[in-house]
């Protein structure tokens, strides 16, 4: 099943749960308003790889806007952007461990012989596409600057 199909009958089972699926229906609207957004600004059918890009910056747009509401004081903003999350987190693929993510980044760094920060660029050229999704490119970032330095 795509997850464009996933999408749809997760919507129509949140639709059936009324009440106890009320914020599982809106972040999934929400997610398939830009989906049609995006699919009408291509004028084509998103791939997976493109819907899952589109989640990703859908958790990310939130998780920038939880400090905002903490610093207002809105815990239940706060606790409604954490249940977004929550539930778009749902269709993104797993997420690597710490140690899966060391072991790439050291395997990357002996591919490309890398062995100052001036290789950084050569080592991410290589990494990124291997961990595509499945890891914070900030982590990623930070932990081939630790490997490096």
């Amino acid at each position: 099943m795509s997850l464009n199909e996933r999408l749809l009958n997760d919507m129509k089972e949140a639709m059936k749960a009324k009440e106890a699926g009320k914020i599982r229906l809106s972040t999934i609207r929400m997610v398939r308003a830009a989906q049609k957004e995006l699919e009408i600004e291509k004028k084509r059918q998103l791939t997976d790889e493109e819907l899952i890009q589109l989640i990703r910056r859908e958790v990310k747009r939130r998780q920038d806007v939880i400090a905002d509401y903490e610093r207002a004081n809105r815990p239940e903003m706060v606790e409604q952007l954490n249940e977004e999350i929550r539930v778009l987190e749902e269709y993104l693929p797993e997420q690597l461990g710490e140690d899966e993510l060391r072991a790439l980044v050291k395997k990357a760094i002996q591919e490309t012989e890398a062995n100052s920060l001036k290789d950084m660029g050569k080592v991410m050229k290589v990494l990124m596409p291997k961990i595509q999704g499945r890891a914070d490119g900030k982590t990623v970032n930070e932990m081939v600057k630790e490997m490096l330095a």
